[in-house]
């Protein structure tokens, strides 16, 4: 099977982005892995800090493994994580990659943080397993949830192309999430966010690297299909994921007030993230 920077590079030279979903439990887990086998495309899953303490590090990690001993092509990502020592378990435990998130930091200490992150994810790096560090400048927001408006200043903490490249150099990083004008949740009123398409161009142009989309959900088809063209690898998509999983157990429990078994009032909740997940790795792919 293909190292997840093997991945990558296809995507980048095929000019289409994989599709990376968050997920918190192992029903979730199983959704997206149905998803990506009906589109024939690998993915990404991902775990933030708060979803990796409620599913667990270790147990993540052993479903992706058996996941791929069976020969499905996902790839586990540990999605912002805020500390070198966070970022340190993960590595530990196997994962495929890591973002360090230091957006919310000084330039200079975003830079030597993930710089850190770099080395010690290359002392861990062998032959069959190359751990790639992605990291974040600009302003995407921090919260997955149904938002009544966008992050205060958020159109005016865009990533500078300049910027860009000056991090990656000095960072030594694998990929680069830039702010470009996604941001994470979505609006509640269904306002869809512009992305700024000439400044992934520019940037990618800058850097040279694959870039990573955060907060695709609410965004266009229309963009989010662009953005792989445009040199953006991999699209992460978790409110819309989050959504489609609430609203199919509510759907579920509506019909049959005294269901009890989770198996089934959760089903209608799986086949929700399944169906959204599918869209998008298709929509991304262009299959």
């Amino acid at each position: 099977m293909q190292t997840l920077k093997e991945a990558v590079e296809a995507a980048w030279e095929k000019k289409i982005a994989l599709g990376h979903f968050n997920l918190s439990d192992s029903n979730q887990f199983n959704a997206v892995l149905a998803a990506a086998a009906a589109a024939s495309m690998p993915v990404l899953v991902g775990v933030s800090e708060g979803e990796r303490k409620f599913f667990g590090v270790r147990n993540v990690a052993a479903l992706v493994r058996a996941a791929r001993e069976a020969g499905i092509q996902v790839y586990l990502n540990a999605d912002h994580t805020y500390s070198l020592d966070a970022c340190k378990e993960v590595i530990d435990a196997g994962f495929d990659s890591v973002i360090f998130d230091g957006s919310h930091l000084p330039m200079e200490e975003n830079i030597a943080t993930t710089r850190a992150v770099v080395e010690y994810a290359r002392s861990k790096s062998n032959g069959g397993h190359e751990i790639l560090v992605e990291g974040e400048i600009g302003r995407i927001g921090t919260s997955s949830k149904l938002l009544d408006a966008p992050p205060e200043d958020m159109d005016k903490n865009l990533t500078d192309p300049e910027e860009a490249a000056r991090f990656v150099r000095e960072s030594g990083v694998d990929m680069l999430a830039p702010a470009v004008g996604t941001m994470h949740g979505r609006l509640v009123g269904g306002g869809e966010p512009k992305i700024d398409l000439a400044r992934i161009e520019a940037i990618r142009s800058a850097v040279g690297i694959p870039l990573v989309l955060h907060g695709g959900s609410g965004s266009s088809d229309t963009d989010l299909a662009t953005v792989g063209k445009l040199g953006c690898s991999i699209v992460h998509i978790n409110t819309d994921i989050r959504v489609a999983y609430r609203k199919g157990i509510e759907a579920s429990l509506a019909a049959d007030a005294k269901e009890i078994a989770p198996y089934k009032f959760l089903a209608e909740g799986v086949a929700g993230v399944e169906q959204m997940t599918e869209k998008y790795i298709r929509l991304f792919a262009g299959v």
